[in-house]
């Protein structure tokens, strides 16, 4: 079954520690209306592979940060379902899973394992009393004791700060959509953005369950897909969300054939935000485009979305994100 108690923890940083166990952490002394919490934030793998995949992406831009700022500070619990705010990273194209570079727990000297890449970030929120980190996973507390690692009272905190789907063996049971962890720290006009992963889980994923899907070729670290591999066949390469003139407008997705064969696109669809679906057909030849015209019940918008392409399969093939002030440009469009 899904994580309980999944949601999100604004807070601000107070302290951090490095774990060095046999299960270390990455541990951070978060502060909230009051409230003290830990972030216990996993840096090696119990299974095999042990390195976590790691990515950090500053001046992150996603419509779901409107949602994340106007959010109190403290815990709150999130729905597992799209449109809101709880994080999905592979139906939320949050970004693109071939920029996720594996990384060592522990290395001698500076800024070349995942603690020191995470001490980057929370340093420079502990260091700016204006900064606030949104902390995505499994909510636990508050327990009748003290926190073991910071020693405040009562103990309560938040884990599972990593993708939770796609498990393999033992960790199944905490597979689920909608429910993956995070780190997103925002500052004065900016935001960042750290996603992690096991190199154990899987990228194809079934939508209700979250377990990952039998007998699909897992996307390798290459840019281009492997044989078997749907994943970036085509790529979505504009999208006109707000074209000029009044409602309805004449919305489009233009997708590009970046395989070096001709692809049938008979059972393919596109998705947006809210997971609405429009059938695709046709041809698309070697490295073509087609401009596709939105019809209902898809829909862009111009207030940020997401694009999604699925296969005849209903794998994805590529998504993108765009925001509420790339949309609102009137007539012109978004390139990604």
């Amino acid at each position: 079954m899904p994580i309980k108690r999944y949601g999100v923890l604004r807070a601000a940083v107070i302290d951090r520690k490095i774990e060095t166990t046999d299960t270390p952490h990455y541990q951070i002394h978060l502060r909230a209306a009051g409230v003290d919490y830990r972030a216990a934030v996993n840096v090696r793998s119990q299974q095999s592979p042990p390195e976590l995949l790691h990515l950090a992406v500053d001046a992150f831009a996603h419509p779901v940060l409107d949602l994340l700022a106007a959010l109190p500070d403290g815990f709150s619990e999130l729905d597992s379902r799209p449109g809101g705010p709880a994080l999905d990273y592979i139906r939320g194209n949050l970004f693109q899973r071939q920029d996720m570079r594996p990384v060592p727990t522990a290395e001698p000297g500076p800024e070349n394992d995942l603690g020191d890449f995470l001490d980057h970030y929370v340093r420079r929120a502990l260091g700016d009393p204006e900064a606030r980190v949104y902390v995505f996973g499994q909510a636990w507390g508050p327990e009748p004791k003290a926190d073991k690692v910071f020693h405040f009272s009562p103990g309560n905190g938040i884990h599972d700060v990593h993708m939770n789907q796609g498990n393999d063996g033992r960790f199944t049971g905490d597979d689920g959509v909608y429910q993956d962890g995070g780190l997103l720290l925002r500052f004065a006009g900016t935001w960042v953005a750290i996603f992690l992963a096991f190199q154990s889980q899987a990228w194809h994923t079934d939508d209700i369950t979250g377990h990952r899907l039998p007998e699909i070729p897992e996307p390798g670290p290459a840019p281009t897909p492997g044989p078997g591999e749907p994943d970036h066949l085509a790529r979505i390469v504009g999208a006109l969300a707000n074209p000029v003139g009044p409602a309805p407008e004449a919305e489009s997705v233009t997708l590009l054939n970046a395989s070096p064969s001709d692809l049938d696109l008979t059972g393919w669809s596109l998705l947006d935000r809210a997971k609405n679906r429009q059938p695709l057909t046709g041809t698309l030849a070697a490295g073509a485009t087609v401009r596709v015209a939105v019809s209902a019940p898809l829909a862009l918008g111009n207030r940020g979305g997401t694009i999604t392409v699925l296969d005849a399969q209903g794998l994805k093939v590529d998504g993108v994100a765009y925001t509420a002030d790339q949309g609102a440009r009137e007539g012109w469009t978004i390139v990604f």
